[in-house]
């Protein structure tokens, strides 16, 4: 007898609330001049940083808010779209641009480069973002989209 395994969806708000969500935390962000930024907390395991990279198509800079993990110095993200199926447009933009910056909270502006991990760094980086999130092999299984992870790289890190 064949030992099947049924992958019980999780229960998250809809996609439609997770984008509006953020479209509020960025609007806050701008209202309060940066405070609604965090980082890494032993409590919360993750952060939430600024993200500004160049458009695909405009060429404009486009900003977004993100979670993100701390990998030494590099900072580390997932491009779920919210939970939505596709990618998110600032990882698009990001795979044209690598180049962009980010803030964290009470810090200027880095400049980072974005490189999307592969093979075992991916493996490693995406079983540390599981201890934070234990519903993220949940939630990524009921997307036919693959879920990216993104280094982001200061450029004065070294390689």
């Amino acid at each position: 007898m064949a030992d099947t395994q049924t992958i019980k969806k999780p229960r998250t708000p809809p996609p439609w609330f997770v984008h509006g969500a953020w479209r509020a935390h960025r609007f806050l962000y701008r209202m309060s001049g940066g405070r609604f930024l965090w980082a890494p907390t032993n409590r919360r395991g993750w952060g939430a940083l600024r993200l500004t990279a160049i458009g695909r198509t405009t060429g404009q800079e486009r900003s977004v808010i993100i979670g993100y993990l701390m990998n030494g110095d590099d900072m580390i993200a997932l491009a779920m779209n919210g939970g939505d199926e596709g990618y998110p447009s600032w990882y698009l933009n990001l795979m044209a641009h690598p180049q962009a910056q980010v803030r964290v909270k009470n810090a200027a502006p880095i400049t980072v480069v974005a490189i999307e991990a592969t093979g075992e760094d991916r493996e490693l980086m995406w079983k540390r973002w599981a201890t934070v999130d234990p519903s993220l092999d949940a939630r990524s299984a009921v997307r036919k989209t693959p879920t990216p992870v993104v280094i982001l790289r200061p450029v004065t890190a070294s390689a």
